[in-house]
């Protein structure tokens, strides 16, 4: 049986919005393992003298739960 965890995070970039997305995605797998997906929930900008300085996302993280060992 596979069970899969979600858990929410915010990313940013300076650059793009999909940059953010990747930015978000490589700083999870740090410390996530078996990332299976991605789900961008929303988009956001700072915008400074009528430009945007920092591009922003709200994403999920889908992620399968390994097993506990033995007694598992």
């Amino acid at each position: 049986m596979t069970v899969v965890r979600v858990t929410e995070l915010l990313a940013t970039s300076p650059t793009s919005w999909e940059d953010a997305v990747n930015n978000g995605l490589e700083r999870a797998t740090k410390t996530i393992r078996n990332v299976r997906g991605i789900d961008v929930l929303g988009w956001k900008a700072e915008v400074q003298n009528e430009k945007i300085v920092e591009y922003r996302v709200r994403m999920k993280v889908a992620f399968e739960v390994e097993d506990g060992g033995p007694n598992a």
